[in-house]
């Protein structure tokens, strides 16, 4: 296996989750590619490896490889392995981008059905940036 595949960061895993154990897996890859610490073209784990890794089935894995390549996140080639698809990562920024602006729309709504005016929407979303930065960027005052 390549070195660079071990690099993969999963949160713990829950089987008492809201998501099944393969929509947990699907979601954190979403969020490694999205991120770009996974490139373009780089290798995943097999389907052994994954599933050793995280102490999940051979099927769960599977499922979750699966839900990436039908969305077009990962590209499965015969005999050389699975890797990330090109694009793959404009995609996911994409996805999670348009889930940020529908919620915020809906929150803009929910408050403006809950009585609060403009302004105090405002001030609500600055402070939750502000309180939502990083420790090293609250300390150095540094936008993001």
């Amino acid at each position: 296996m390549p070195e660079n595949v071990s690099t993969l960061q999963f949160p713990p895993l829950s089987t008492g989750g809201a998501a099944p154990l393969y929509q947990q897996i699907v979601e954190a890859i979403r969020r490694e590619v999205a991120s770009g610490r996974m490139p373009a073209l780089s290798p995943m784990p097999s389907f052994r490896a994954l599933a050793a890794q995280l102490a999940v089935s051979l099927i769960t894995v599977k499922r979750a490889y699966e839900e990436l390549e039908r969305d077009g996140l990962i590209l499965r080639h015969q005999g050389l392995g699975t890797f990330v698809a090109p694009g793959g990562g404009h995609r996911s920024r994409a996805e999670r981008r348009n889930a940020a602006i529908a919620a915020l729309r809906s929150a803009v709504r929910a408050g403006r059905e809950a009585g609060l005016e403009d302004r105090e929407l405002v001030e609500i979303l600055q402070r939750e940036l502000v309180e939502s930065q990083p420790p090293t960027a609250q300390k150095t005052g540094g936008q993001r």
